[in-house]
């Protein structure tokens, strides 16, 4: 060829690395779990090797693809996945990600399963969320002891085990959701979707689903209305004697992102399920399982902004413009050192509420009142800032991050989903307001954490006082709908700027103290104040000296 097509100024391959070399990650297992830290460690290594991102290359390449039918015209209601998934998800269920710390209960065990589910979202992010419900579903499915003693050990297998079979005939199992419909959305008490006893313990379920999580799972928490009000049941795919239930897949939903994963609109024809917890009470049940996909949603955004800055920083190491390259620009080194300030505040404050979940299970109610707290407002906000971090570490790569073999605009397309999942921007706020409302512990243990920053930073201790002034204007029902965002942003803010004060190096506590709770930032990454040591920032996000 000739010499015109010589490549020059492109970054290398970015392969061969661990998504677990992150001091963030490693220092939080080390307080709370250090017995995790190798674990963890295999499998960053693994996420970030060439294998497993062909893996992922090929799974969002080549989606799943709906089989209503069999050449002879029988019913299957089948999803063809490529290899791939496959490959994703035996490796995601053999690490236990979908719910070793059920199985195996220890000290920091959800801690360590948040750690890995981290690491491994980094490498494709589609397939987290069948393992997101699996893990979910356990505590859920506790509400009716008989169901769990049957079913939980496959849920909590390490065999991922594909296939339409009995459940419980199976050596591993995969769990969905089915709750939300056409006409509610989140308002889930809307659902017109019925269930009938049919004499035997088993009701007959009746209505259509407009978004189910997995269809292929082998068994489903969902939501309908029994003869006692709004009740959850278990629905298996297949019926114990071996037939098929009556679940119909009507269509694959058309996505903008996730599209490695499956969502389908399912329609039920006396289908049959089995009860799970109070009759009448099935929002209280299931909202064990929406509380722990909650923590995965902000995980899953703090792994995507995690990804996006490693290929940010990446490139700008390896591409020159102007005589210099791009890291030693000091407008490029600004906008990467504001991109890590966010993405170390977020997992932060991911894997705090992973502890917290931990000392929550083990009796401690303060931990429990802090994490329903922070999980609410993490959810608002660590969520909402994950499109923006994408876009701009999408930009850092100009032109070539805006082709699809970058990868960029998978994380792209993938983070106004977690955003949206499990409650989207004003149903977590407002649920921020109700823990606000019923829950008064929860401010309790809120301010007990953050305060035991207090005094370390003049600008954290001026937010904490502002928060309180903010949480004061709340008495009336119309203002505080109207400011649930900004409590729900500000509560968030002010937690994670206690968290890096304590725990994350000076340089990074102070641009985040700087920027987002003194005020002095703009609209835009990069946009930090001037006089922060942005060197000492980017060489904790890459490890490597700064000049």
């Amino acid at each position: 060829m000739s010499a015109t097509h010589d490549v020059l100024n492109q970054p290398p391959p970015l392969t061969g690395f661990s998504t677990a070399d992150d001091p963030a990650l490693l220092e939080a297992l080390r307080r709370d779990a250090p017995w995790g830290e190798a674990e963890v460690r295999e499998l960053g290594a693994r996420a970030g090797a060439e294998e497993v991102q062909e893996w992922a290359r090929a799974a969002e390449a080549y989606p799943p693809v709906l089989r209503t039918h069999d050449r002879f015209g029988h019913r299957v209601d089948e999803v063809d996945f490529h290899p791939a998934w496959h490959h994703l998800m035996a490796a995601a269920v053999a690490s236990g990600q979908h719910a070793a710390p059920w199985a195996e209960p220890r000290e920091g065990a959800h801690l360590v399963r948040a750690a890995k589910f981290y690491a491994w979202a980094q490498a494709e992010p589609g397939h987290g969320c069948p393992v997101s419900m699996t893990y979910a579903a356990v505590p859920a499915l506790r509400a009716q002891p008989e169901l769990a003693a049957a079913y939980e050990p496959l849920l909590a297998s390490r065999t991922y085990d594909f296939g339409l079979r009995p459940p419980l005939e199976k050596r591993g199992l995969i769990a969905g959701m089915s709750m939300t419909e056409k006409q509610g959305g989140s308002d889930v008490r809307a659902n017109t979707t019925t269930a009938v006893p049919a004499g035997d313990g088993s009701y007959l379920v009746t209505g259509h689903k407009w978004f189910t999580s997995a269809p292929m799972s082998d068994v489903f928490l969902m939501l309908a209305q029994g003869p006692e009000g709004l009740t959850c049941f278990l629905m298996p795919r297949v019926l114990p004697d071996g037939t098929r239930n009556a679940l119909r897949l009507q269509r694959l939903k058309d996505k903008l992102g996730n599209r490695s994963n499956a969502s389908a609109e399912i329609e039920y024809e006396q289908a049959v399920a089995w009860p799970v917890g109070e009759p009448g009470r099935g929002v209280r049940t299931i909202v064990e399982m929406v509380n722990m996909t909650r923590l995965d949603c902000v995980l899953g955004t703090a792994a995507g902004m995690r990804a996006g800055l490693r290929q940010a920083l990446h490139h700008a190491a390896h591409r020159r413009a102007f005589g210099a390259r791009l890291v030693d620009q000091p407008l490029m080194r600004a906008v990467l050192a504001d991109l890590a300030v966010e993405s170390e505040a977020a997992i932060a404050l991911a894997l705090r509420l992973a502890a917290a979940l931990d000392q929550s299970l083990a009796g401690d109610a303060a931990e429990a009142a802090l994490r329903r707290i922070g999980l609410a407002a993490g959810k608002y906000a660590v969520c909402k800032r994950g499109s923006a971090h994408a876009a701009e570490a999408l930009e850092c790569l100009g032109g070539n991050g805006y082709v699809e073999e970058s990868g960029m605009p998978r994380l792209y397309r993938e983070a106004p989903l977690l955003s949206i999942w499990e409650g989207s921007g004003n149903v977590a706020a407002l649920d921020v307001l109700r823990v606000l409302r019923r829950e008064p512990a929860a401010l309790d243990a809120y301010f007990a954490e953050v305060e035991r920053a207090a005094g370390a930073d003049a600008r954290l201790d001026a937010a904490i006082a502002r928060l309180r002034a903010l949480l004061g204007t709340l008495a009336d029902e119309t203002q505080a709908q109207l400011s649930a965002r900004r409590v729900a942003e500000q509560l968030t803010l002010v937690l994670q700027g206690s968290l890096l004060v304590r725990h994350s190096t000076p340089a990074v506590a102070d641009a985040f103290c700087a920027s987002r709770l003194a005020g002095d930032w703009g609209q835009a990454f990069g946009t930090l104040p001037p006089g922060l040591d942005l060197g000492a920032v980017l060489e904790r996000a890459t490890g490597e000296k700064q000049p």
